[in-house]
């Protein structure tokens, strides 16, 4: 493997809190091999990432800075860094007719329930929220110890996709 980190992009609907959550775990825990973004396939209009997301990544200790809600056409055009892989985190986004991406980036779909449509006290939705950081983070930590020869495109594809049945 060389030496320029694996972009990975994580797909959502909306684009406020599953991949907020995947694209700050991995650009925290990735050490210098992964380089997260997140994107939705309609963010409403001035969409921002989810306050208890934002939260429980503070919790966490793990740094959000810079993390913003945006459109995965941002990807899609010209001058867009290459993806080497997409990962949808919701069923929506699975479903849906994703841009055509340069390249032809290995892709996978690990889906989680969306945290946002959790109804109950604060501490009930605070903790879905939680759940679903120390959800992804289990899977993005399998996904960063992989070895080198696991993370070329057909072996990551494959590698991906397996691991949407662990964590």
């Amino acid at each position: 493997m060389n030496d320029k980190p694996l972009n990975v992009l994580f797909l959502c609907t909306h684009n406020s809190a599953r991949s907020i959550l995947a694209e700050a775990i991995l650009n925290d825990i990735g050490q210098g091999r992964f380089k997260a973004f997140s994107a939705g396939s309609s963010p409403r209009e001035n969409q921002k990432p989810h306050p208890m997301a934002l939260r429980v990544l503070h919790e966490a200790r793990i740094p959000a800075e810079g993390i913003r809600s945006k459109s995965w056409d941002e990807f899609a055009r010209p001058g867009a860094p290459h993806m080497d892989l997409i990962i949808t985190v919701c069923d929506n986004a699975a479903g849906e007719v994703c841009p055509v991406w340069p390249g032809h980036p290995a892709t996978a779909h690990w889906g989680y329930a969306d945290p946002s449509e959790v109804e109950g006290t604060e501490d009930e939705r605070h903790e879905a929220f939680r759940r679903t950081l120390h959800a992804i983070k289990r899977r993005l930590d399998l996904l960063v110890n992989l070895p080198a020869e696991r993370l070329q495109q057909m072996a990551l594809e494959t590698a991906a996709r397996e691991l949407a049945h662990k964590g």
